[in-house]
């Protein structure tokens, strides 16, 4: 059941950035998309709205952009309590590390891997 959950969640999650792009009259670029759901995941967060959509959808939730402005607003969060306003500015970073690091990895893995296509 779990699956399932992740699965739908991150699906409408997907589901709405493409029909953000679809849709609008402006037009979203993917840019925006990024912008918008990252911004978007850090506001809610904030409020404490997001925690309970990763308690319920797990991976759902956290893979997508949101939930990487999930990740943000939460180490930025634990960074204040920790060490005051300069937390502000490292907490969210150092909370996002390994997923920055990670996709930094994989990549350079893949671009040294694949050969692009002209």
């Amino acid at each position: 059941m779990e699956f399932i959950r992740a699965f739908v969640v991150g699906g409408t999650l997907c589901v709405i950035g493409q029909l953000l792009m679809d849709l609008t009259s402006h037009k979203f670029t993917p840019a925006h998309v990024l912008v918008t759901f990252v911004s978007v995941g850090a506001i809610i967060s904030a409020f404490g709205l997001y925690q309970p959509l990763v308690d319920f959808a797990g991976a759902g939730a956290t893979v997508p952009l949101s939930g990487f402005g999930h990740i943000l607003a939460q180490g930025a969060i634990n960074g204040v309590k920790q060490n005051g306003l300069l937390g502000a500015f490292s907490g969210g970073v150092a909370a996002a590390a390994a997923g920055i690091t990670a996709a930094v990895v994989f990549g350079y893995m893949a671009a040294l891997t694949f050969k692009p296509r002209s």
